[in-house]
């Protein structure tokens, strides 16, 4: 078994999990300061913007998370706060984090798709650092299987879904950090984002064993096909080119 406490400081456990976290947080904070550079984008209103979003995304990923395990957190409501058991959805985190995201933009007269462009892509890497905190908590994993990269979970060798989103989202920080050097129009970038992590969330959901559920329904698939709905409806949306005006009647 995996000790999921690093060490204690004074009788108090320090948890992988938050290491992790707080590790993916400050791998963030850097790369997005760089980011905003590039972007010529204030780096004084982007740190406070920073401090508003991360928190509601955190707080988001948590709501999300207990609101579909309810059955379990109404038996223990005093474990709804623990978050250093683990328990952090993205998809929560996403919607709560983008809201926050408009409101301070709008507050701090920002474009909001110039700063999701640059928040998108150290979230990527972030989720793909933060994937590890699932593996000292023995959690996000999935069936049981035999093949040569299973890992001894929960006491039988099973899938490391927790790897396999790791990989997946460190590709998906490459493929945007290359992207984001390119990309013409605000917004595309946190566009991809949105469609490249929910078509592989989609793949790997279905290896998971305990998946969040409504009714017969993994409700990480779901909300991931309509978010790449959504993600190339609205690149599409933005990147169609206007009719000419004036051209010739026929």
């Amino acid at each position: 078994m995996i000790d999921p406490v690093a060490f204690y400081i004074g009788g108090w456990p320090v948890r992988w999990y938050g290491i992790l976290i707080s590790s993916a947080f400050l791998i963030g904070v850097v790369i997005a300061s760089l980011l905003a550079k590039k972007r010529k984008v204030n780096s004084d209103t982007l740190w406070n913007i920073f401090l508003i979003v991360v928190p509601v995304a955190v707080i988001g990923a948590r709501l999300y998370y207990v609101v579909f395990n309810w059955s379990y957190y109404w038996e223990a409501p005093g474990e709804i706060i623990a978050v250093w058991h683990g328990g952090l959805a993205i998809h929560g985190g996403i919607l709560f984090g983008a809201l926050a995201l408009i409101v301070s933009c709008r507050y701090y007269k920002e474009n909001f798709w110039q700063i999701a462009d640059i928040l998108a892509v150290p979230l990527a890497l972030g989720q793909s650092i933060g994937r590890w905190g699932n593996f000292f908590n023995q959690e996000a994993y999935g069936s049981v299987t035999d093949l040569p990269w299973a890992m001894m979970i929960d006491g039988e060798m099973r899938h490391p879904t927790f790897l396999y989103e790791s990989i997946w989202d460190f590709l998906v920080f490459l493929t945007l950090l290359v992207f984001f050097r390119k990309a013409k129009k605000p917004g595309n970038v946190f566009l991809l984002y949105l469609v490249l992590y929910s078509a592989g969330r989609v793949v790997i959901e279905s290896f998971r064993t305990d998946s969040l559920m409504l009714g017969p329904l993994r409700v990480a698939q779901v909300v991931s096909l309509a978010a790449i709905a959504l993600g190339l409806i609205v690149l599409y949306w933005r990147n169609r080119k206007s009719p000419r005006k004036g051209g010739r009647k026929r």
